[in-house]
């Protein structure tokens, strides 16, 4: 499926809210010729997390480079960042006055692109993507969620297994997806609901391109089964209970003078 139609499916089944998004690593000379670039355009280094906002919620095309990042954890996981030893081994979290094995196993657990082998990210509404998308990423309710979750998992029968953390949610986004080549749960953690004022009601799923393809077909299923869809059809099929006033009008309008 393209962008387009990636889209048209994501909007007639689920209708988010904000855009749902392609994202794309690639090399400084692949970018779109209309983009923007944070410090060249905005003037300001932003975090990762502030840049796929940018993108979801203005509906920019906008790319990111190590010049134009804000957050190491951001740049480390899109392997902008070389992780230096220190750090890995939690030497610098000690420094910091984390124990050192708690600062390590922070370190080891963020999902990383290798280092150097991208200088760019780039992220655009599906709609306005004008180049093939390494993972889509869609913000919603958890509803919406669930949504995209049976999907990649209708007809299999299967559970997915998500690796989540406390910070960092903009690795789930695109590093995690990459790697793994699965789908991944993105629990907003403190930086973007802080700097991008993420919505207590939003989380999202990051979408390999080679999942797209189950995801889609699982949300069109489960939309014809007429029980999964969303908005979720809730049970109004039975005469309701009033209170005893509304019964009292309604026998005194009907009452013959």
């Amino acid at each position: 499926m393209n962008p387009i139609e990636i889209n048209e499916a994501v909007n007639t089944y689920l209708r988010p809210q904000t855009f749902p998004l392609a994202v794309r690593m690639c090399q400084a000379d692949e970018l779109p010729e209309r983009v923007r670039l944070p410090m060249r355009d905005l003037g300001f280094k932003v975090a990762l997390c502030q840049a796929i906002t940018m993108a979801r919620r203005y509906g920019w095309v906008i790319a990111q480079a190590l010049d134009d990042s804000s957050c190491s954890l951001g740049a480390m996981s899109l392997g902008f960042l070389f992780p230096k030893e220190g750090w890995l081994d939690g030497s610098f979290g000690e420094s910091l006055g984390q124990s050192k094995e708690t600062a390590a196993a922070s370190a080891q657990n963020l999902p990383r692109l290798e280092y150097g082998r991208y200088s760019h990210v780039l992220m655009a509404p599906l709609e306005r993507a004008v180049f093939e998308p390494q993972v889509v990423v869609v913000y919603g309710s958890p509803a919406q969620v669930m949504r995209l979750i049976q999907g990649r998992l209708a007809g299999e029968g299967s559970a997915l297994s998500f690796d989540v953390r406390s910070g960092a949610s903009c690795a789930n986004c695109i590093a995690l997806p990459i790697i793994t080549d699965e789908c991944q749960l993105v629990m907003p953690g403190p930086g973007e609901r802080i700097n991008c004022s993420t919505q207590d009601s939003e989380m999202a799923v990051a979408i390999p391109i080679s999942k797209v393809d189950l995801v889609v077909s699982g949300l069109e299923a489960g939309h014809r089964s007429g029980i999964l869809r969303y908005p979720t059809p809730n049970h109004l099929r039975f005469q309701p209970q009033h209170p005893p006033h509304i019964m009292q009008l309604w026998d005194y309008v009907k009452a013959e003078d």
